[in-house]
C-alpha cells in the first residue's frame, strides 16, 4: 500500500470556490467514516477519510493499476477487507458515462452498480460521480499552490471548466448561480477534432484511416501523444531510433516520447509534444467558449504537470485567443494547470460526506 501523507481538507464553508451540493448542505457533518474513489483507466486510488472537527482527515489510501482487479469489487475487498460496513457513505468519481446508480468505464472494462455495492458491501450509501465532476468538487479544497497559471486574464466572476488529459480526455463544467458553482460532467472529450491547418487535416485523415471518427481524446490525452508521434513519424518518413523502439517494450509509450521531447533528444518527439500542446489549448478554448468559462478553465489530469516546463506560455495564449471574433472573450479567461494529482479524491470525498445520512 502506497504511503499517503495525512492531509485535513477544509470546511466546506470556507472554500475559495464555494460548490453547491445535491443534499443543499454548506457544512459537513460532525461525525462519520468516508470513502473516496478516483477510478480511471490507468490508475484507481482509494481513500477512507474520518471526519473530526467538521474536517476531513485521511485515514489510509491505496493506489493500484486498474487492471490488476476483475471488478472493483475485488479492489476495494483488498483496500479495506472486513471493515467496509463501517463506511457510512462512498463516493466514486469514474472515468465514464454515469446513468443514474450505473457507470462503465470509457477505457477499463468495470461495471459499477451503486445500489447492489450497497447490499453487497453494506455500506449505507455509495454515489457515483464522472471523475471530472470529482475533480471540480475538489478545486474547492486547494490552495494557491496548488496551481499553476498559463493565462492570467481577468478576475470575472462566471461560469468555470476543467479539463483533464490522461489515459483519456476528461472535461466538465461549472454553472455559477451567483453564489455557488454547481459542477455538471460532459463528455466533450468525445466531440470531432478539428483541424485548423494543413498539417492539422493529415492528421485527421491518418486517424481517420485508423479510427473511424476522430475525436479531441484521439489527440488530447497519452493514448493522443502516441498517436500524434505515429502519424508524425509516418508522415515525416523519419525512422524510430533503436534506444526509443526498446523504451516502448518496457514503458508507455506516451511517457517515453514525452521524456525524449523534454531531453530534446528526438525531433519527432519534440514536435509530437509541441502539437499535443497546441491541441490542449485549442480544445481548452473551445471548452471555454461553449461554458462560457468567464471564472477561469482549469487544466487538470496526470500529463500537464509534468510537461509545465515544456509549456510556452505565449504559443499556448497564441492558441487559446485563437477564435476569430470571440478572441476578446478568450482574453479575459484565465487558465490554471492543476498540480495536486489528488484533487479528485478530495472532490469525491467531500461528496460522500455530503452523502452521509444519519
Amino acid at each position: 500500500m502506497e504511503k499517503f501523507k495525512a492531509i485535513s481538507l477544509p470546511d466546506i464553508s470556507s472554500a475559495t470556490m464555494p460548490m453547491a451540493y445535491p443534499s443543499r448542505k454548506n457544512n459537513l457533518p460532525k461525525s462519520g467514516i468516508v470513502l473516496a474513489g478516483d477510478l480511471g483507466g490507468t490508475k484507481t486510488e482509494l481513500a477512507l477519510f474520518e471526519i473530526k472537527n467538521g474536517k476531513l482527515v485521511s485515514i489510509k489510501h491505496q493506489r493500484f493499476a486498474t487492471s490488476d482487479h476483475d471488478t472493483f469489487v475485488k479492489a476495494i475487498h483488498e483496500f479495506h477487507g472486513d471493515e467496509i460496513s463501517k463506511i457510512d457513505a462512498a463516493c466514486l468519481g469514474v472515468a465514464g458515462v454515469v446513468d443514474g446508480d450505473k457507470v462503465r468505464g470509457v477505457n477499463f472494462a468495470w461495471e459499477i452498480n451503486a445500489k447492489k455495492l450497497e447490499s453487497d458491501l453494506k455500506i449505507k450509501r455509495v454515489l457515483l460521480i464522472n471523475d471530472l465532476q470529482a475533480n471540480a468538487y475538489g478545486l474547492s479544497a486547494l490552495k494557491d499552490s496548488d496551481f499553476k497559471t498559463l493565462t492570467k486574464g481577468e478576475n470575472v466572476k462566471g461560469n468555470a471548466a476543467i479539463i483533464s488529459s490522461g489515459t483519456g480526455l476528461g472535461e466538465a463544467g461549472m454553472y455559477w448561480d451567483g453564489s455557488h458553482y454547481h459542477p455538471f460532467a460532459t463528455e466533450g472529450g468525445h466531440c470531432s477534432f478539428s483541424p485548423s491547418d494543413e498539417l492539422d487535416m493529415e492528421l485527421w485523415n491518418y486517424l481517420n484511416k485508423k479510427f473511424g471518427h476522430v475525436s479531441w481524446e484521439r489527440v488530447v490525452s497519452g493514448q493522443g501523444i502516441y498517436n500524434i508521434y505515429q502519424f508524425l513519424r509516418t508522415f515525416r518518413k523519419e525512422k524510430e531510433p533503436n534506444w526509443l523502439s526498446a523504451q516502448f517494450q518496457t514503458e508507455d509509450p506516451a511517457i517515453a516520447i514525452s521524456t525524449a521531447a523534454l531531453q530534446n533528444k528526438n525531433a519527432v518527439c519534440l514536435e509530437t509534444l509541441q502539437l499535443f500542446v497546441k491541441y490542449l489549448a485549442v480544445e481548452s478554448a473551445q471548452l471555454a467558449l461553449k461554458t462560457k468559462a468567464s471564472g477561469g478553465v482549469f487544466i487538470g489530469g496526470g500529463i500537464s504537470p509534468k510537461i509545465i516546463d515544456f509549456i510556452d506560455k505565449k504559443e499556448f495564449y497564441k492558441n487559446f485567443i485563437n477564435v476569430g471574433r470571440l478572441e476578446h472573450l478568450l482574453k479575459t479567461i484565465p487558465v490554471k494547470i492543476v498540480l495536486n494529482d489528488k484533487t479528485a479524491l478530495m472532490g469525491a470525498a467531500y461528496y460522500a460526506a455530503m452523502g452521509i445520512v444519519k
